[in-house]
């Protein structure tokens, strides 16, 4: 029987998903509709919105999964301004106070206790009060372990009824990752991680002390480490405080000492060094874990879920392993896809459910025509209706401008696909920069993605002949003569996080083919349409805010051409 699962997480970059039978019909993140990024706060507009995109009413949910019960999350909720205060000094809203130091040393302590028989209660106790508040009072509450979260998404989502499941992340539950095997669609965990040894928080630390924002910056220590000069291995000090014993690791010290030791190591290097050493570790260790955890399963599909996976080098590195015969990671790596997995694991208890489909992550919320034309009309700017949007797009970016592209549903997770994306020629360091610098108001040294035809990929990048990179999760190396061509999507090391776009996107890939016919490559810059700092747009005034504060001068609303007045 299909049933409606609502799947919540109200921690770090808070959220809700709606499911139904074997399909997602609805997912999104609190920041989107908050408009504070990585929103922390009980997800109350991501229900709402997930309920009536579905045109369901409260009542109708048969069972509610609730990501996470450790006794840190449980205190969270209990003191909700604990975590506000938290979020706002990691994100550099606030001002440290004197005991800032204490409390933060205080809860790494605190996140490495796993959940008991208490916090479950007091969690059940705080959850259904601000369930009451959406009028949810009758559904079963569910609640499901950090990590089993990360693993379900993994799992159910990878198209394999059979593969090696591996999470990895700061920390959660009290474990940092497991290790499991998917045998047609049974969950078995042959290893749990502890938060005492953790990759997560190892790179955490890292980040910080790099005066980076963690949680939030890890992608800009990756994207420094090509800076860096590099390091011989034997040379590098960080290699050493990291042990990988068969599926096991072990931190030389404990999260707080590891810290200060890290402290120390840093005075010695610059910080790009310091970075490139610090993304060097962490690729190796995990590369050895997974290369362990493949002999002693003998499985070779590989699915990853968890926030370390967001890092595309490590990704790239673990899909070239010997012996990996597929590697996937979910699309929402990071613990902004805890509530799907939520509730995809309490929809297998109920419903036996193993497997969705995974054309495309177009599950956010979406606008009729008639909105689009209200707020282009009410705009204040000059605007015009397109037949062609994707014909009118592709000649304004071959002529060199930039192109902020409002389609359809919102993208779930950390890229933009397509839907909600500032498009530019990949080629031109100019628009590179002045996307970085004026635009986006980011660092210079992060890299822009390309978006390309599958059928493209062969021609532009080494080992694309697999399975395609529809989500930007992993990266590729661009072919040596096509280097020029794409030189403002590629890193300095030659590498990039490419999307080969399929017919799961029929306007975008329009789009692609139109741009081809005018400069010879089915290729986009694509980059997150936000400033940087702020979440993905998610409804029409959000695009137009946000283009009215930049001043760039195009803007697609569906099939309306917004431009500033000139």
């Amino acid at each position: 029987m299909n049933e409606y699962i609502l799947g919540i997480w109200d921690g770090h970059d808070a959220g809700a998903a709606l499911l139904y039978g074997n399909q997602v019909l609805c997912a999104i993140n609190e920041e989107r509709l908050s408009r504070r990024k990585l929103e922390v706060q009980f997800p109350y507009r991501a229900i709402t919105a997930c309920l009536a995109y579905a045109r369901i009413a409260p009542e109708d949910i048969s069972a509610v999964a609730v990501s996470t019960y450790d006794p840190a999350k449980t205190l969270a909720r209990l003191f909700p301004a604990t975590k506000e205060e938290y979020y706002l000094i990691r994100r550099r809203k606030k001002r440290p106070g004197l005991l800032t130091a204490l409390k933060k040393r205080l809860k790494y302590k605190l996140t490495e206790l796993r959940g008991n028989t208490l916090s479950m209660r007091v969690s059940l106790f705080a959850i259904r009060h601000q369930l009451r508040q959406l009028g949810i009072t009758t559904p079963e509450i569910v609640f499901v372990d950090h990590h089993r979260c990360h693993a379900t998404t993994a799992a159910f989502f990878c198209g394999h009824p059979s593969c090696l499941v591996i999470t990895l992340d700061g920390i959660g539950d009290g474990l940092s990752g497991s290790v499991c095997t998917v045998r047609d669609g049974v969950i078995s965990i042959i290893a749990e991680l502890s938060g005492k040894h953790s990759l997560g928080i190892f790179f955490e630390h890292v980040t910080n002390l790099l005066n980076m924002r963690e949680l939030e910056d890890e992608g800009k220590v990756m994207a420094l480490a090509n800076y860096a000069y590099p390091v011989p291995d034997h040379e590098n000090p960080l290699l050493d405080l990291i042990n990988v014993d068969g599926i096991t690791i072990h931190n030389r010290y404990g999260s707080l000492r590891l810290y200060d030791e890290l402290k120390k190591l840093l005075w010695r290097y610059p910080s790009e060094q310091f970075a490139y050493m610090a993304q060097r570790t962490l690729e190796i260790k995990i590369a050895e874990l997974v290369a362990n955890a493949m002999r002693l399963t003998n499985v070779t599909d590989v699915a990853l879920a968890g926030g370390i996976f967001s890092n595309i080098k490590v990704n790239m590195r673990l899909r070239h392993l010997p012996g990996v015969k597929s590697c996937f990671v979910f699309p929402h790596m990071g613990d902004g896809g805890l509530a799907l997995g939520a509730a995809a694991w309490v929809n297998y208890l109920r419903n036996a459910i193993v497997a969705y489909p995974l054309h495309d992550v177009f599950w956010g919320l979406d606008y009729p025509p008639e909105e689009l034309e209200q707020v282009a009309r009410s705009s204040g700017f000059r605007f015009q209706y397109c037949d062609t949007p994707a014909q009118k797009a592709a000649e304004l970016i071959a002529q060199g401008n930039i192109v902020f592209w409002f389609q359809g549903r919102m993208e779930y997770g950390p890229r933009a696909l397509g839907n909600r994306s500032i498009l530019a020629l990949p080629g031109s360091r100019t628009i590179k920069d002045t996307l970085n610098l004026q635009l986006k108001m980011r660092v210079w040294y992060q890299p822009f993605c390309p978006s390309m035809l599958d059928e493209e990929a062969v021609r532009l990048l080494q080992d694309a002949d697999g399975e395609p990179n529809r989500f930007m999760t992993m990266g590729y190396m661009v072919r040596e003569k096509q280097r020029e061509c794409l030189e403002g999507v590629i890193g300095i090391d030659g590498s990039c996080r490419p999307q080969m776009v399929g017919t799961e996107t029929p306007l975008f890939r329009s789009l692609l083919y139109a741009l081809r016919d005018r400069t010879g490559f089915g290729v986009v810059l694509n980059t997150s349409f936000n400033i940087h700092g702020e979440p993905l747009v998610c409804s029409p005034s959000d695009a137009l805010r946000t283009f009215s504060m930049t001043g760039n001068q195009y803007l697609f609303l569906g099939n309306y051409l917004i431009q500033q007045k000139t």
